[in-house]
């Protein structure tokens, strides 16, 4: 730890000691998972996640006959169950593989500044098989990637979910993160 941690430091790490104060974090996801150990991976993270940040994660349901539907139409109904579930004020950031990348740190800083900017709402989507409609690009405000590499899209949320708590020890200056 140095000797002089600025101002803003001090601050951000007591509104991560009290995290009621903190940014809330919503991973959105289109569609269930269902490979269980995905599944373990995820609510093993979750778990750790709830003692640095309020960290929820909302599923909506598959479309149902979606075999009988084009991509498009897919999408779009996709797309407006995603946006039914967002307040007018949620910060809504897509997992899209022409998103920003970040590196773990670099995803810790974001989140910092999310925190000490006063950010309530941080709704993360990932989308279904085929991505996100025109609609839900139009209201993101902004899109993250995880790598140029295409993963499936129910591997993906592990992924992020084991970043995000990654990104949370980063801040807090514990030994999780060992790059």
């Amino acid at each position: 730890m140095p000797d002089f941690i600025p101002y803003a430091k001090i601050t951000l790490l007591c509104r991560i000691s009290n995290i009621h104060d903190a940014v809330r974090i919503t991973l959105l996801l289109v569609g269930a998972t269902d490979k269980k150990y995905i599944l373990e991976g995820i609510e093993d993270y979750q778990k750790r996640l709830v003692h640095y940040i309020p960290f929820e994660i909302k599923v909506i349901p598959d479309i149902k006959n979606s075999r009988n539907l084009s991509v498009d139409q897919q999408k779009e109904r996709e797309g407006k169950a995603l946006l039914d579930q967002l307040s007018t004020v949620d910060e809504l950031v897509l997992l899209d593989v022409e998103g920003a990348e970040f590196s773990s740190s670099g995803l810790a800083n974001w989140i910092e500044k999310k925190m000490l900017t006063g950010t309530r709402q941080v709704v993360i989507a990932v989308g279904g098989p085929y991505g996100f409609s025109e609609a839900v690009y139009k209201r993101a405000n902004a899109r993250m990637s995880l790598s140029r590499l295409t993963f499936p899209h129910q591997l993906v949320r592990l992924l992020f979910i084991e970043q995000l708590y990654r990104a949370m020890t980063i801040i807090r200056g514990e030994p999780y993160h060992h790059a």
